[in-house]
């Protein structure tokens, strides 16, 4: 177990490695606009952008090419911008020139020199949230916590589907705090006007002179500005997905499993995701939300948020806004890096955090639970795991698991505890399931394999864990044809007969978020050489919602019905259930492993 944290280490650098691949593949795939996966910015990769084992990346003289933030030829655009301009006053759509490379890539062209300014510009910072114009539309879409699946080409809208644009809702945005692990940004600017529009993106850059390099880029973007979360040591991928948008009247909150690029957002109709959104109405002038008045929610948020190093200003601005609505749901976290000290900030963040949060809502339980987590990745998963997290699920913060792993008491004093983690692992083995793709559900979906890059899972890691082997299922959309690239986790506990139905409501919760199935995504307890108390090390940037079922019309049946269901219907209302559930076995297939 001690090596699982390089282990996931290595999945992590095969996820960072493909990522790009997807704007390869896309030529055979059946896209309505074949560019749309173009441009797609990885922002974890260091000052080259490339991997230097990868030869399509290497320039003839094996000079690996020099990637940027947005990938666009300066010159280009200001041209193209002076042309708009003798045109009409308004700010012009950024454009790319590729130019053709020896093994037939295309090379991003920086012909224009980038401005000297950019640290200046870095350290400008008026973009509170509270400094905002008149409105034309000062309507609240979700008041209450709500949760909806990206919208799909090709498949008929519901009440259950968002596009982007009604995310982003531009008409009146004035502000756009966005956080995403991979970037198509000449997309979404054309998403987001910055001529009346602030936007802040935080992405990671794992050196200083990738920040500068990525804000010497954007220096002459007046409304633009960029955050880096650290990468400190062994902080491995800021992988977190946040949106905090400013409107007018209300300020909306959105944590979507999507990056911001058009095919996790439907455009190409190939894959899918899920978000939570909430609209949070501002208070009159003059009035804030007091940090002692604040949810649990907005706690975490703003803990978070400064964690990251967001702009103190920006972060301030929050305390405008009404949080009273996010009483009943968590916001949860990983922060990269690791977390001791005599205020056990280790319990704030992590699948130490996660089990606080539960606990906070009042979701804890002593009962045996059902499990279902949905996954775009699996690192090595294996019983040790699955304990911290089915031990999290039930409300514990790390400590019962840290202290029997930590304890200096003999092997056989050891083994005389054993009895709670035999009945754990019986739990999991018969009811945690995980869920991913087979190759053949890959292969027949509508984009085919060529649209597989963002699901990963190497074979040494399925092949080297049995537990993974058993409670992996197959995943399938309920929307026929499409991939997942969700992270959604569900949990209710078991009922036992005499227990009344609407206990399992009080109970069952639903996690939507970044974090995927792997140590990495929710860090691991351990003891500090020095002090000997607990330590969290966590090598992702995380976060994510805890949204509770209680509002479920589930609890209007009977105890016997719900005793005989084996389903996530307890989700009904709350959360949309995206898989067709229960999911097969693998059996003689095989999980879908994109390096073969």
């Amino acid at each position: 177990m001690g090596d699982a944290g390089d282990v996931d280490s290595e999945d992590e650098d095969l996820r960072l490695a493909i990522a790009l691949s997807m704007q390869e593949q896309v030529a055979a795939a059946p896209l309505r606009d074949k560019n749309l996966m173009r441009d797609i910015v990885d922002l974890t990769k260091d000052l080259t952008g490339v991997d230097e084992q990868n030869p399509a990346t290497m320039t003839s003289n094996n000079v690996p090419i020099r990637c940027g933030i947005v990938g666009l030829d300066r010159k280009a655009m200001e041209e193209e911008r002076l042309a708009r301009k003798r045109k009409a006053p308004i700010s012009p759509p950024l454009r790319a020139k590729n130019r053709k490379t020896t093994d037939g890539g295309a090379q991003r062209i920086h012909d224009h020199p980038p401005s000297p300014t950019a640290e200046a510009t870095l350290l400008r910072s008026n973009l509170q949230l509270h400094k905002l114009p008149a409105s034309r539309d000062t309507t609240s879409r979700f008041s209450t916590a709500t949760v909806k699946k990206t919208w799909a080409f090709g498949f008929p809208r519901s009440d259950e589907d968002i596009k982007l644009e009604e995310v982003l809702e531009c008409k009146d945005l004035t502000m756009a705090v966005l956080s995403s692990f991979q970037w198509d940004v000449e997309w979404l600017l054309k998403k987001v006007d910055t001529a009346t529009t602030k936007l802040i993106m935080i992405m990671q850059a794992n050196d200083e002179a990738t920040k500068l390099q990525y804000a010497r880029e954007t220096a002459d973007m007046a409304n633009l500005r960029l955050c880096f979360p650290s990468m400190e040591g062994q902080i491995h991928c800021m992988h977190s997905k946040l949106m905090l948008l400013a409107h007018p009247n209300y300020l909306r909150i959105v944590v979507p499993t999507a990056n911001l690029v058009p095919y996790d957002w439907g455009e190409s109709g190939v894959m899918e995701n899920t978000m939570f959104l909430i609209d949070l109405p501002r208070h009159p002038k003059g009035c804030r939300t007091s940090p002692d008045d604040l949810t649990f929610f907005g706690q975490e948020l703003i803990y978070f948020c400064q964690s990251m190093g967001l702009q103190t200003d920006v972060v301030n601005s929050i305390h405008d806004f009404d949080f009273s609505a996010t009483k009943d749901v968590a916001f949860v976290h990983t922060i990269g890096g690791t977390h001791s000290g005599g205020t056990e900030p280790w319990r704030r963040t992590g699948y130490c955090g996660l089990g606080r949060a539960v606990h906070h809502l009042g979701l804890s339980t002593a009962q045996p639970l059902r499990i279902d987590f949905i996954a775009s990745s699996l690192g090595a998963v294996n019983i040790d795991f699955l304990i911290m997290l089915y031990l999290a699920a039930q409300g514990n913060d790390g400590l019962k698991e840290y202290t029997w792993r930590s304890t200096t008491a003999t092997k056989a004093a050891r083994k005389r505890d054993h009895s709670w983690r035999d009945e754990l692992i019986e739990n999991i083995e018969n009811d945690f399931r995980v869920y991913f793709p087979s190759r053949d559900t890959v292969v027949r979906s509508r984009g085919g394999v060529l649209c597989g890059g963002p699901i990963c899972l190497q074979s040494k890691w399925y092949k080297s864990s049995t537990i993974l082997q058993h409670i992996l299922r197959d995943c399938k959309s309920t929307r026929k044809g499409l991939l997942m690239h969700n992270k959604l986790l569900f949990v209710r506990p078991q009922l036992h007969r005499g227990q009344e139905a609407s206990s399992n409501n009080e109970s069952a919760w639903a996690y939507i978020g970044s974090a995927n199935c792997s140590e990495s995504a929710w860090g691991k307890l351990a003891q500090d050489k020095v002090t000997k108390a607990p330590k969290l090390n966590c090598r992702n940037w995380e976060c994510g919602v805890i949204i509770p079922a209680r509002a479920s019309a589930r609890a209007t049946k009977s105890n016997d019905e719900v005793l005989g269901e084996n389903n996530l219907s307890v989700f009904d209302g709350i959360v949309p259930v995206p898989i067709q559930y229960p999911g097969e076995e693998m059996k003689d297939g095989k999980p879908w492993y994109y390096a073969e």
